[in-house]
């Protein structure tokens, strides 16, 4: 016969046992989990950081031209024509072909760095304008027309300045490009996006946009050559 002082203590050894067990287990799949969701973030960083881009932003005449141009480029997820390098907040087109905001016409390009790089995107900016004309390209004229490169970081703006000098040994006159910090993008009004894919028959783009397009479109073929 067991004494019930000898019950007394199995049940104390079991209950003992049971919440041990009941620890171990508890442990256990906290560690899982900690585990998951280690393995969780590890997939998150990976994935940020395989879909980060940059963003670059410059102009040089016409964003409607610029923006037609960039949209084709290998790496460039897209671009938006907009204003910036003045003083007038939240500029209006109207405003801006004044030419009294001190705004410039200009694209902001995204771009994933793993496809191409800045260095591309200076080298294509260079190709596509004349940046030896003060605030001229072609017929548009003005100040809200010139050419200008604005920074988005001391990385960027040193790269701008190495990229120029190196452009203008291929320019007899001298380039005039502005390279200044980014202050404020302003995206310009709906109607302003994707213009010529928007409207490819409107008389500006047949005649100044599809050219440069098609010129573009060569020197991309001939590239992957």
């Amino acid at each position: 016969m067991i004494s019930a002082a000898r019950k007394n203590c199995l049940r104390a050894a079991t209950a003992k046992n049971l919440l041990n067990m009941k620890r171990i287990v508890y442990w256990l799949l906290t560690l899982s989990a900690l585990t998951l969701r280690a393995a969780e973030t590890t997939n998150s960083v990976t994935m940020n950081l395989t879909n980060q881009t940059e963003r670059a932003t410059f102009g040089g005449g016409c964003f409607w031209c610029a923006e037609a141009i960039y949209q084709m480029l290998p790496g460039v997820k897209s671009v938006a024509s907009g204003y910036a390098g003045g003083s007038v907040p939240h500029p209006t087109y109207e405003q801006v072909c004044a030419g009294t905001t001190g705004h410039a016409e200009v694209i902001q390009v995204e771009f994933d760095p793993q496809k191409t790089s800045f260095a591309k995107i200076l080298e294509t900016f260079w190709d596509v304008h004349d940046p030896t004309t003060l605030n001229r390209q072609g017929a548009d004229a003005g100040t809200q027309y010139r050419s200008i490169i604005l920074y988005h970081s001391p990385a960027q703006k040193e790269a701008a300045e190495k990229s120029k000098a190196a452009a203008q040994k291929n320019f007899p006159k001298p380039i005039v490009t502005e390279i200044v910090p980014l202050i404020t993008f302003h995206k310009a009004e709906d109607y302003h996006q994707n213009y010529f894919r928007s409207n490819p028959n409107q008389g500006y783009c047949r005649a100044v946009i599809r050219p440069k397009v098609e010129k573009f479109e060569k020197q991309l073929k001939a590239e992957k050559k």
